[in-house]
């Protein structure tokens, strides 16, 4: 009488889970709100010098750039000399103002922006692996309320920064909750909920309530108007998890683990009363022996570590290629997500509009990935990208932002729902290739790495002050690379999943780099039909 067998009896999708997904959407809106903030902060409208009156005179000042001004000598016009802007008008976006217009971040001070924003990545590394052993210590739901109030905090005090040393301070402890905070909350849907409705719940909640946060942040932002202010509105929400203790239940299996097992049937039970079930106490008992037996059994222990995925030469190989799948593609979701400027729509309208493509992202992944495989979905979402993404960069360089808006935003979209279904599919993939022995560490390892090499996706952005395209470009050749090494890795739909690492070193061994399940499923049909048909002529 495993956990399984006990939540059949106990209800796998009853009002408890109703509950349990309504309490997920409303952290994928934390969630979002949180993790975007710092694209809404920082955007950077069209701006000009505002020229001191002294050195005013007419036909005497010429405007070099957004930077720079030339100035003639009144005796002499043969004389010039060029001298930067020391302030600038800003064409603000409905009056918003950005933490770069107040601080006049821009030019020679543009670099401030992408410093303090890559510490928000620093801290999304740290905070992984601290809150992922906090997790283990003290547990998944009090730990979750935790991450997401630190996240909050962050948010919260950067409102008040007016240097570049505390903006990056407080961008760091913004950080430190950012993957953990959904991951936490998705673990106890994932375990409440029965499996038959995992895939399709967990997807469409994520796509519904994470693209509603994205398409409202920023209507709020020109609504308060100012970034400070924004600031404290998006870190409210997040105190709605202070209710979540009260109305949620301990993650069971991190109980078993702990081997509290008078805890586990507390909550087994209580959610049997929530979902209107009648269990009996023979149940729980049996339940309960079957764990204290699990737990007295003498069994060989598992000498499996995430090391000893990188002493073998096959698993090696994969391990290295998720680790460079995860940077590439968690690279491309943050810049094309945040790079919405410059490209004639406003960048408020252009990400509102554009944060709609988790919704069919989601339906893409739900409806494709059992048909054409992990690694189809998994490369075919990331080529795609790559092509979308380059011929944005393209356009961008060769196109009049003022006369062709609508193309570059649609374009933009487009990029951006390739990167959230590359994304998604990733995550799924990684965890399944990854033998179960070691498949929470490794994933959590992956995330980190990706995460560590998202640091370098403000300055990327940066980029895109030298030449518009570069962002896009660049990160259309590292989306090209992350879907020539998805070929190389096995297919693991319909297949049973790997144990142990032993069994991870040979799983699908022997399989082409070009193995396509539908493909497969085709050639056996046409080689069926072939066979039947050469059968009646013989019987003929």
């Amino acid at each position: 009488m495993d956990v399984e067998r006990v939540l059949e009896k106990c209800g796998n999708f009853g009002r408890y889970q109703i509950m349990l997904l309504g309490l997920y959407g409303y952290t994928n809106i934390v969630s979002s709100l949180h993790y975007f903030s710092q694209t809404i902060i920082s955007f950077t409208p069209d701006h000009r010098c505002s020229l001191p009156v002294e050195d005013f005179s007419e036909n005497a000042t010429s405007l070099l750039d957004s930077c720079s001004y030339i100035q003639w000598d009144d005796t002499d016009l043969s004389t010039q000399r060029e001298t930067k802007c020391q302030s600038w008008h800003f064409d603000k976006e409905s009056g918003y103002e950005s933490v770069t217009t107040e601080l006049e971040w821009v030019c020679d001070d543009a670099y401030k922006l992408a410093v303090g924003q890559s510490f928000f990545f620093v801290g999304s590394v740290l905070g992984t692996i601290f809150f992922g052993y906090l997790a283990d210590r003290i547990g998944r739901l009090p730990a979750c309320v935790i991450t997401t109030l630190t996240g909050a905090l962050g948010d919260f005090l950067t409102s008040f920064v007016t240097s570049l040393p505390w903006f990056s301070a407080t961008r760091f402890v913004s950080g430190l909750s950012t993957d953990t905070q959904y991951v936490l909350m998705y673990i106890l849907v994932f375990e409440y909920l029965s499996p038959k409705h995992r895939t399709f719940g967990l997807n469409i909640i994520l796509a519904v309530f994470y693209c509603f946060g994205l398409m409202i942040s920023p209507w709020m932002a020109i609504w308060l108007g100012n970034w400070r202010t924004y600031l404290w509105a998006a870190s409210l929400p997040a105190l709605g998890v202070l209710v979540y203790p009260f109305c949620l239940f301990e993650s069971v299996e991190w109980l078993l683990t702990k081997h509290k097992f008078d805890r586990a049937v507390h909550c087994l039970k209580r959610i049997a009363k929530f979902n209107g079930r009648q269990v009996e106490d023979s149940v729980f008992d049996e339940f309960v022996k079957h764990y204290r037996e699990k737990k007295n059994r003498v069994e060989t222990t598992s000498s499996d570590t995430f090391m000893g995925m990188l002493r073998t030469p096959r698993l090696r190989k994969i391990t290295i290629i998720l680790f460079l799948k995860s940077m590439i593609i968690t690279v491309a979701f943050d810049i094309l997500s945040r790079n919405v400027e410059g490209v004639g729509t406003s960048p408020f309208l252009l990400f509102s509009y554009t944060g709609f493509c988790y919704l069919p992202a989601g339906l893409t992944i739900i409806f494709f990935q059992n048909i054409i495989g992990r690694k189809g979905m998994a490369c075919a979402s990331l080529f795609v990208g790559a092509i979308i993404t380059a011929a944005t960069g393209y356009l961008v360089a060769t196109l009049d932002p003022s006369e062709y808006a609508l193309i570059l935003a649609f374009m933009v979209g487009l990029g951006r729902y390739g990167a959230v279904v590359a994304y998604d599919a990733e995550a799924q993939y990684a965890a399944e290739i990854i033998p179960t022995s070691v498949r929470g560490r490794g994933v959590a390892n992956i995330h980190v790495v990706g995460y560590a090499f998202g640091f370098f996706s403000s300055y990327i952005i940066f980029l895109g002050t030298i030449f518009k395209p570069l962002p896009s470009l660049f990160i259309s050749v590292l989306l090209f690379i992350g879907a020539a090494l998805c070929l190389t890795l096995p297919e693991t739909l319909h297949k049973t999943l790997p144990q142990t690492l032993e069994e991870g070193e040979i799983f699908a061994k022997d399989e082409k780099w070009y193995f396509f399940p539908c493909f497969q499923r085709r050639e056996s049909r046409n080689k069926t039909e072939s066979q039947l048909e050469a059968a009646n002529v013989t019987t003929k």
